[in-house]
């Protein structure tokens, strides 16, 4: 008898056993939910820099705007293609009667400039709306780079910048697009033509800040030209 009911027995107790059997789902869930909260956890960190920057004396660029050139400029740092904690913003969304161009300390959060900023006349008029990474094309490009050195050309003291995205900027330093002063960079440009100057593709600033804003970039310092229209391949999902 007892031989009989043994069996039935056994199988009650394990079918109490706790299984050992790993259900692929629980991971998958907890995987997206880890995800989710790094991703979570880098907006928190970025949106903190970005309200502990020191403002009282200039405007803020969008949260948007920073957020796309904090990441990048994490992981262009971390493969030592840039080494200062220098960031150069230009918000190529705002109009170019505005100051669109932000000189940032990261490791103070100081904005040590806020200035108007030239984009190609091909570019567009008053907002800039065509890209290209082409010679002869008259055109800003977007995305980041690695700002270079200085040399002293026809508009005086300037700065070469290597693009660092493959078909979207990397022709840069070919094409001679750099940061130079500009006349045609100044309010009373505006006031006189309704409109900012263009260039040749090359990212002008005022010529009473140039010399200031280009020593304080040259030597890998990260820029980056924001639109948009285009989301940069640098951006991260996790900052340390």
């Amino acid at each position: 008898m007892i031989y009989t009911i043994l069996p039935t027995i056994l199988l009650v107790l394990a079918s109490f056993a706790p299984s050992t059997a790993i259900s692929p789902e629980p991971k998958i869930s907890a995987s997206i939910a880890y995800a989710e909260k790094l991703e979570s956890t880098v907006d928190a960190k970025i949106e903190m820099a970005y309200h502990n920057l020191h403002s009282s004396k200039y405007a803020l660029p969008k949260l948007e705007s920073f957020t796309e050139a904090l990441k990048g400029y994490y992981t262009l740092k971390e493969k030592g293609l840039i080494k200062k904690e220098i960031l150069t913003l230009i918000d190529f969304s705002l109009s170019a009667n505005t100051k669109r161009l932000w000189v940032i300390d990261l490791a103070t959060g100081d904005i040590l400039f806020h200035s108007l900023v030239a984009h190609g006349r091909n570019t567009g008029e008053e907002f800039a709306s065509n890209f290209s990474n082409a010679s002869e094309s008259f055109k800003s490009s977007l995305g980041f780079y690695s700002t270079g050195e200085i040399y002293s050309g026809k508009h005086g003291m300037s700065l070469r910048l290597d693009g660092l995205e493959k078909g979207v900027n990397d022709n840069a330093r070919a094409r001679g697009v750099v940061m130079h002063a500009a006349d045609y960079v100044s309010n009373s440009f505006i006031k006189n033509n309704h409109r900012l100057g263009r260039s040749q593709g090359c990212p002008a600033v005022p010529a009473e800040l140039s010399k200031e804003i280009i020593s304080a970039i040259k030597d890998k310092s990260c820029f980056f030209i924001y639109h948009p229209s285009r989301v940069s391949k640098f951006g991260i999902k996790s900052i340390s």
